[in-house]
This record gives structure tokens, C-alpha cells and sequence, in this order.
């Protein structure tokens, strides 16, 4: 999430006449202020010998935001000539506006719009031009080169380039005769693809297959899984690991603040589409096989009174040390919203079918508490899960016909762009109704859903289509997501998916620490895999 400049460092404010405190740092000319993430040292000097200034500023994310007060600069020194100087810290995440008026007089001096560099230090002169007309001067200086913050990021794209290029040149060894008999006498592996993962409802391929003989069955192996939606439920999967890890501290790998999209805001609905698409080829699968819809029903209400009940118990860590009280428990979570979700799109489906955080306190100074899973947007969550049951349906009416399966994914994808950008004006936050992750707005839902049919329709191509990609590594997580969902959240704080850092300010060590933990999983998955071991609920 976006981070207010205003929201930095408590600070000292100016005199009484404008009362409480700043909003960013103030320190004596000669104390440096320490390193911290994403922020600037910035030197205020003012040379006015009769002039106080009050600097105040608002971040570019901040929508209609009014300017925030940031620091006292008393006047200079007018005997000896010297000017005054503030120390204050700066948010670099976002660009900034900065206003200097005039203490005793609210003069506008000037305004600054700029884009302040990690680590970097700045100085701000404040001078008068003409002593007759009174014109003053701001310029800003660069005292010292800011780092380059996102340097970690290309470094561990890198590693894990290489990593796949190793994976690469180990599948070609395998293409040689001799290297590939020695590699399966000594792993011996066994098919693991006939289970059936059903914590979402993803179903074995024979199972949704007509018992009619006469109708085709798939072009690959009739009892392969549909890896695409395993593929895509895991890349959802750890890409929610990795933000709900901390994602490096880097703002846009945190929940936008309040209209907009961070990659943050992509993995949850992604999670309850796939969601949706597994619920239409699931239900299917157990009408097939003769269920009642009295029993089908009764595993609907099941399946979803246990995501409900894990889901609170992971939001309330606390319960090994003690009872919870009802001021303190908390009942509204991700798997709660999937569970509720999930019983209602089933429901319907099964009714009517035949033989699925952060706050904005920081930008926006929010103090009145709520629950980022609301009702409000658990309605939405409903309909986000009914859109990808559409894209099951779509799978299972064109069973062997890839190229009406992905036409109709792109014509969705189309339909919900067009109806998102009408929406929202083509525009963050000045169309009828602005994408917004916290009230999960039918903007988002739309144009989640735009992004979704075209990430399955490419999923699929590339994996059930053509084959060429397995969908590893992301297939793995996808085929335990429960397990690694709960699990995730439950050991966060343990080693190794977290040590005590040597340098808690670095963008690097945060990255390292929450991609360790997220490939970790991976590992697991992939070890679970091995072993045949799902969670199924």
C-alpha cells in the first residue's frame, strides 16, 4: 500500500497558533537521519531574515487529498547572515507536492512537484531574489545519489532464471536414452495425476466426461487432470503467499490504499474465480457418478462450514495463549468469504444444473475500525465466483473443442473490458465507479475477471492445448492450496520462513527472506506431490 509522506516519523509541530503535531520528521541541522525504507533525507534552508516557513506536502496517491503540514522553518539569522536549516524525512514511494507559505502571513512561496529517490539526500534553499519585488527563489538540490531500490528485484529474477534455464537443461538431458533409464530405475515415480484434489472442487477429467461412449472424450489422457486449473489456482496461490509475506516491502507488491490496482490486488479474485470454474466441472462430476442432490448438497454445506471454521481460527493466531474474548474475536477472513462463496455459487448451481489485509489508515488517516472482509464485499466475491463458474460451464458444454473453449474465454475477456472501462472511465479515480480493492467495487470484479479469462485462456493453451508447459511450478501449490494457504499463515512467523534480519531497512533483505519462505512452499507442494498427500476438504 502507498504509504502518505505524512505518515513517516511523528515530529515535533511549529507554535502553538497552529497546535498538534507534524507529520514528518524535524531534526537539528547537524543530526543525519538514519537510513530507512523508502525514504529521503530532505535539508529545508531558508535565507528569508524575516520569514518563518511552514512546509507542508501530499502524496500523488492520495486523491484529493489536502496538504499535509510537514515542518516549521524558522527565519534566518538576520546579524550574521546564516540561514536556518530543518532536517525532514520524505516518502519516496510516490511523487510529492510540496508547499512553502509563509508562517505569519500564509503567502504562497512556492510549489514543488517531485519524485524524491530512496536513501538519497536533497537540499531545499529558500532565497530571496530581489529585495525590491520581494521574489523568491526554490531550488532543489541533489546533496547525494539515491540507491536503486529495485536492483533486488532484477538480481533474484535472475537467480530464478537461471534456476529454469538448469530445469531446462535437465529436461533435455532426459531426452538421452541412457540418462533417462538410469533417472527412472533410481526415482521409480508413480502417476500421480489420477488424484483428485478436491478442497475447491477440482475434478479428475474422467470424472466430468459423458458416460456416452459416443461422445469424444479428451485429446490427452482421458484420466489426466485438467492442469490448467491447478496451474492457475497455484500462481494465484503463491503470488499470495509472497505479498501476504511482505512482498520485499515494496508498495506495489502491498493492497492499493484506496482506488487503483497494486499486483497485490490481483491473487484474491483470481483465487475465487478459479473457484468458481472448479465448482461448475465438480458438481458435474458428481451428478455423473449418480449423487443425489441431497448428498451433494450436504457435502456443499460441509466443504463450506469447515473453510469457514479454519478460516477463523487462522485469524486468531492467539488461541494457544489463552481464550479469546468477543470484543477481540475476529469472524470475517479470506476463507470465510471463499467459504460463504463458495456455498452460495454452489447452491445455485447445484438448484438449477442438470444431469467456487491492509488498511488505508496509513494515506488517508482512517481511525474508524472495520473488517476488510465485509458483507458489502462479500456479495461481490459471490458474483466474481459465478463469473468463473461460467468458464467451467464453457469447458465442460465444448469438452474436445479447444478452439470454442478459448474464442468464448476471449469473448468474456472482451465483455467484462469493455464493461469495466465504461465503469471506470478508462481512469483511476474519476469514472462512475473506480476499481477498489476494499470495497471490492463491480469494477474490480470486472476488470479481475477481464484479467482472469485471459490468464486461463493462456494456461490452458500453452498446457492442455499444446503441452508445452507442465505448469510446474505453480501446478504443485495448486493441487494442495488448503494446506499451503493454512499453512503459510499459521508458520509465517517461524524459522524458516523467518529469521531475525540484520538490516530490517533493507528493500534486499525483505526480499530474500519473503521469497525464501514463498519457494519453500513450493518445495513442500512439490514434496507432497511426490508423495500423493492432499488436504482434502
Amino acid at each position: 500500500m502507498a504509504a502518505l509522506v505524512a505518515a513517516l516519523l511523528a515530529a515535533p509541530g511549529p507554535p502553538q497558533a497552529h497546535g498538534g503535531e507534524g507529520l514528518l520528521a524535524t531534526m537539528p541541522p547537524a543530526a543525519p537521519l538514519p537510513h530507512r525504507l523508502d525514504q529521503a533525507l530532505l535539508l529545508v534552508h531558508n535565507a528569508l531574515p524575516a520569514q518563518g516557513l511552514r512546509l507542508s506536502a501530499v502524496s500523488a496517491a492520495c486523491h484529493q487529498c489536502a496538504y499535509q503540514f510537514l515542518a516549521f522553518i524558522p527565519a534566518s539569522n538576520g546579524s550574521s547572515g546564516k540561514a536556518s536549516r530543518v532536517a525532514v524525512a520524505v516518502d519516496t514511494q510516490h511523487p510529492l507536492s510540496l508547499l512553502l507559505d509563509g508562517f505569519s502571513d500564509d503567502r504562497e512561496l512556492c510549489k514543488i512537484y517531485y519524485h524524491f529517490g530512496e536513501a538519497g539526500n536533497y537540499s531545499l534553499e529558500v532565497k530571496t531574489m530581489s529585495r525590491s519585488t520581494q521574489t523568491v527563489s526554490c531550488d532543489l538540490i541533489i546533496n547525494e545519489d539515491p540507491i536503486n531500490s529495485y536492483l533486488p528485484i532484477l538480481f533474484a529474477f535472475l537467480v530464478y532464471m537461471g534456476i529454469l534455464a538448469l530445469v531446462i537443461v535437465g529436461r533435455l538431458l532426459m531426452k538421452i536414452d541412457p540418462v533417462r533409464n538410469w533417472v527412472c530405475k533410481k526415482l521409480n515415480p508413480r502417476e500421480t495425476d489420477r488424484m483428485i484434489n478436491s478442497e475447491l472442487g477440482s475434478p479428475n477429467r474422467a470424472d466430468y466426461l459423458s458416460s456416452d461412449p459416443s461422445q469424444h472424450l479428451w485429446s490427452t489422457v482421458s484420466r489426466q487432470r485438467l492442469r490448467s486449473l491447478d496451474t492457475f489456482r497455484g500462481l494465484s496461490l503463491i503470488l499470495m503467499v509472497f505479498v501476504n509475506y511482505g512482498g520485499g516491502k515494496y508498495w506495489f507488491f502491498k493492497h492499493e490504499s484506496w482506488n487503483g490496482l497494486t499486483v497485490a490486488d490481483l491473487v484474491f479474485p483470481w483465487f475465487v474465480f478459479i473457484m468458481g470454474t472448479s465448482v461448475s466441472l465438480s458438481l458435474s462430476s458428481m451428478l455423473r457418478w449418480g449423487s443425489s442432490k441431497k448428498k451433494v448438497l450436504g457435502k456443499i454445506l460441509w466443504r463450506s462450514f469447515l473453510l469457514i471454521l479454519l478460516g477463523i481460527i487462522v485469524v486468531n493466531p492467539n488461541y494457544c495463549l489463552g481464550p479469546l474474548s468477543w470484543d477481540n474475536l475476529r469472524i470475517p477472513g479470506v476463507l470465510q468469504r471463499l467459504g460463504f462463496a463458495y456455498l452460495v455459487v454452489a447452491a445455485l448451481e447445484l438448484l438449477f444444473t442438470g444431469a467456487g489485509a491492509e488498511t488505508v489508515t496509513v494515506l488517508y488517516q482512517t481511525k474508524m475500525p472495520y473488517d476488510p472482509e465485509g458483507i458489502l464485499g462479500t456479495i461481490n466475491t459471490i458474483f466474481m465466483a459465478f463469473l468463473g463458474l461460467q468458464a467451467g460451464k464453457i469447458i465442460l458444454f465444448y469438452k474436445d473443442q479447444h478452439k470454442q473453449i478459448m474464442s468464448r474465454f476471449f469473448i468474456w475477456s472482451i465483455v467484462m473490458g469493455i464493461v469495466s472501462a465504461a465503469l471506470t472511465k478508462c481512469s483511476k479515480d474519476e469514472g462512475f465507479i473506480p476499481i477498489n480493492k476494499n470495497l471490492w467495487s463491480i469494477s474490480y470484479v470486472t476488470t479481475m475477471s477481464c484479467f482472469a479469462f485471459i490468464l486461463l485462456l493462456l494456461i490452458y493453451y500453452l498446457v492442455d492445448v499444446k503441452r508445452l508447459w507442465s505448469g510446474a511450478p505453480f501446478f504443485y501449490p495448486g493441487m494442495n492450496s488448503i494446506l499451503v494457504y493454512i499453512g503459510h499463515e499459521v508458520f509465517e512467523n517461524y524459522f524458516p520462513f523467518k529469521w531475525k534480519m540484520q538490516d530490517s531497512q533493507s528493500h534486499a533483505e525483505h526480499l530474500t527472506q519473503n521469497l525464501t519462505a514463498t519457494t519453500l512452499w513450493v518445495i513442500i507442494s512439490y514434496v507432497l506431490y511426490k508423495r500423493r498427500i492432499f488436504w482434502k476438504i
